[in-house]
């Protein structure tokens, strides 16, 4: 971009970092951990283990560690791969633990077995000592450091810090299924173009871990969940797969999604004996709302989408802009969701409608994309590249950008893009094709081209997709 794009450049992403600044999990977990209710619920347990699973994990098991200090008698948290923040101190007394994502792998399930021994030592009273304290590996026995005294599991708190990413990285496959089964479906889903809730509800029914399992293990210890939400309108059950909320799906519900992708024949056959057999009555649901096990269970939402997408529209606001958030709700293909963007971009542009330039037109939420062709890229670069075809000759003035909070869109290393007008024209000044790239799922490869990706690195948070069109 030269001249009025630079700028306008600059000014969107001076938005997009509002956003980010919001959705900081140390930030809202400290700050949680410090509010009045949780801390009336906190106040009676001087015996607390940590567990969690997320992008964000690092983050908040740092501001838990400050915020309660000695009384954390062990914890351990697994984050995405390059997510431990490597520039910011550890935790002391929490480990943290690399693990795959968005294919689960060996070290998330290694890492997931030690978890739910945690959970269990949270019941039988096993202490265990701070930081690599948890066993080296997922059979190795927890050490005890302090005396067990009260009623069974009673006297124990655990706190489990949840964020977007947990899905894949808390991985205990389910009697009968693999590690291997369980990548081989969730890749199958990823590229059939499910929704994260249809793929949840899958991965539910293969786990030992996931839609409430975590805090069946950890019954009747008292179970305090912090969540950072990174699916729309923030259901618990959804989120990371709902390790510590009732869960409404079924098996039933579950071959249902795989049967409507036509998956059935691809699938490894273990997962759907699984479904199948589960549908049949052949192995217990996940428990359910009303289970009694959810009364010592507790879940806050300290940090979401639309918190940062407020955020954002109060920084447009205050640069001058006329900001309007449109909707926290957005789902759907992404280079149809694009192309919805561009018309409100184009509405602005010729009518002042829904606000008048210089304006700031805000949207949340997480879209998908089917793959078909062999290229690099996610759905935000998708949704930029069909936005810019879309925005083809009106000029540097408006612009569409799209970035997922967490740093890493797709099967790329950027965040996302910005479009607009100019776009098109600047591709073919070297040599790009962007409908050819469309049609090929090459997004990213366009944008890294151009130099119009929005490029973050692991931001440590993750609360969904931001999309917003700008008119200056």
């Amino acid at each position: 971009m030269h001249g009025r794009g630079v700028r306008h450049k600059s000014a969107v992403m001076e938005v997009m970092n509002a956003a980010l600044r919001a959705a900081d999990p140390h930030r809202a977990v400290l700050n949680a951990l410090r509010s009045a209710p949780i801390q009336e619920e906190i106040r009676p347990y001087e015996r607390i283990f940590v567990a969690g699973a997320g992008k964000a994990g690092a983050a908040m098991a740092r501001a838990c560690e400050e915020a309660l200090g000695e009384r954390i008698a062990g914890g351990l948290v697994i984050v995405k791969e390059g997510h431990a923040g490597p520039n910011v101190a550890s935790p002391e007394r929490i480990e943290i633990v690399e693990a795959g994502h968005p294919v689960p792998n060996r070290r998330g399930e290694e890492a997931t077995a030690r978890i739910l021994a945690l959970a269990s030592s949270a019941i039988g009273g096993a202490g265990v000592s701070p930081a690599g304290g948890l066993g080296v590996s997922p059979n190795a026995p927890l050490r005890s450091t302090e005396k067990r005294t009260g009623s069974a599991g009673r006297d124990t708190l655990l706190i489990c810090l949840i964020s977007g990413g947990g899905s894949a990285l808390l991985v205990a496959p389910a009697e009968g299924v693999s590690l291997d089964d369980m990548q081989a479906a969730t890749r199958l889903l990823l590229r059939s173009g499910a929704t994260i809730n249809e793929l949840n509800a899958v991965r539910k029914h293969l786990s030992r871990v996931s839609g409430g399992q975590l805090a069946r293990a950890a019954s009747p210890a008292r179970v305090l969940s912090i969540i950072l939400s990174d699916v729309i309108a923030s259901p618990l059950d959804v989120i990371a797969s709902g390790p510590t909320a009732p869960d409404p799906t079924t098996y039933a519900g579950a071959l249902e999604i795989i049967e409507r992708y036509g998956l059935e024949e691809q699938m490894p056959a273990p997962v759907v004996s699984r479904l199948r057999r589960g549908a049949a009555g052949e192995f217990p649901e996940t428990p359910k709302p009303g289970d009694p096990l959810f009364g010592a269970v507790s879940n806050y939402v300290v940090a979401s989408n639309v918190i940062a997408v407020e955020a954002a529209a109060e920084r447009a606001r205050a640069m001058g802009l006329n900001s309007s958030i449109m909707s926290t709700y957005v789902e759907g293909e992404a280079r149809e969701v694009g192309l919805v963007l561009a018309g409100v971009g184009k509405e602005i542009a010729t009518h002042g409608r829904p606000v008048p330039r210089p304006a700031c037109v805000l949207f949340g939420g997480e879209t998908t994309v089917t793959v078909r062709g062999s290229g690099a890229g996610g759905r935000n670069t998708e949704l930029a590249l069909s936005a810019a075809i879309a925005l083809d000759g009106l000029g540097p003035d408006v612009l569409v950008a799209s970035f997922a909070t967490d740093g890493g869109d797709g099967a790329s290393p950027c965040a996302g893009a910005i479009a607009d007008g100019t776009t098109i024209d600047r591709g073919k000044a070297l040599g790009l094709d962007a409908r050819a790239a469309l049609a090929n799922n090459d997004s990213y490869s366009f944008w890294e081209a151009l130099g119009d990706a929005i490029v973050t690195g692991p931001t440590g948070t993750n609360v969904n997709d931001i999309m917003a069109v700008f008119a200056f």
